[in-house]
């Protein structure tokens, strides 16, 4: 086995629950700290901004630097200042300061994220008119769903696959489970894929994801975790009970 030199770690359904800590969470990211390994933390939240979820993390006791935070909206704005493009932006209004200065003026791109409640038809069908036109379809995820306090709630993939269905279209993928986003993690520590571990709640964006881009990965049954969702997982992959066995498993 390849020894480990980074870490890579989902937030939501591995650290925290909605509003609830997950037991020994804290605990577990201090083992991770103490270890001296670089760390990177990988999600496809898009219902906040960046500097917002920084915060949010800090008031939750979890101490994490900007570098060390890879976000999908990140790696839209770049591609979308990079290629010029003017998106029509589809996203929930906490995640608009990611995109503050674009131009959105006779949008000829479409970006997909989270919008939640804010998901109207006159601006997916907008979407669809643009895509099906000829436009690029970005799409910053493709889960399906997540955890809330209340139950699992509908996730941006639901309506990414929409326009597609619609449009015939294919969407560019940004955040996970596209190999990229876990590369550019990676790249930022200089560490190899076989040389890495993914931990997440999600069987196929974080953890089948993440072996698909060569790293080794660890499912926590917690967060969006449902039994059976260990029947999907690839070669490659284990199962444990939380964050706290995923670290054990890790580091030994």
């Amino acid at each position: 086995m390849s020894t480990l030199r980074a870490v890579l770690l989902d937030l939501g359904g591995v650290f925290y629950e909605a509003d609830r800590p997950i037991p020994g969470a804290t605990e577990a990211l201090a083992r991770l700290r103490e270890s001296g390994l670089p760390l990177r933390f990988v999600t496809n939240t898009t219902r906040q901004s960046r500097a917002a979820l920084l915060r949010e993390l800090a008031g939750r006791g979890l101490a994490i630097a900007q570098d060390e935070l890879f976000t999908p909206a990140t790696a839209a704005r770049d591609l979308l200042v990079g290629r010029g493009l003017r998106p029509l932006l589809l996203i929930h209004p906490d995640l608009a300061p990611d995109f503050a200065g674009l131009d959105t003026a006779e949008p000829n791109a479409v970006v997909v994220g989270d919008a939640g409640e804010h998901f109207r038809y006159a601006t997916l069908n907008q979407a669809f008119r643009l895509v099906h036109g000829g436009a690029p379809l970005f799409a910053l995820g493709r889960n399906r769903y997540f955890q809330e306090a209340d139950g699992l709630s509908l996730d941006a993939g639901p309506f990414v696959a929409a326009l597609e269905y619609a449009s015939g279209q294919t969407a560019e993928l940004l955040g996970k489970p596209a190999p990229a986003i876990f590369r550019a993690a990676l790249a930022s520590t200089g560490c190899a894929p076989a040389d890495a571990v993914m931990i997440g709640d999600d069987v196929d964006s974080d953890v089948n994801g993440a072996i698909d881009a060569g790293l080794r990965g660890i499912l926590v049954n917690t967060g969006k975790y449902r039994p059976g969702d260990e029947s999907r997982l690839k070669p490659g992959g284990v199962v444990v009970n939380d964050i706290g066995a995923a670290t054990t498993v890790a580091l030994r």
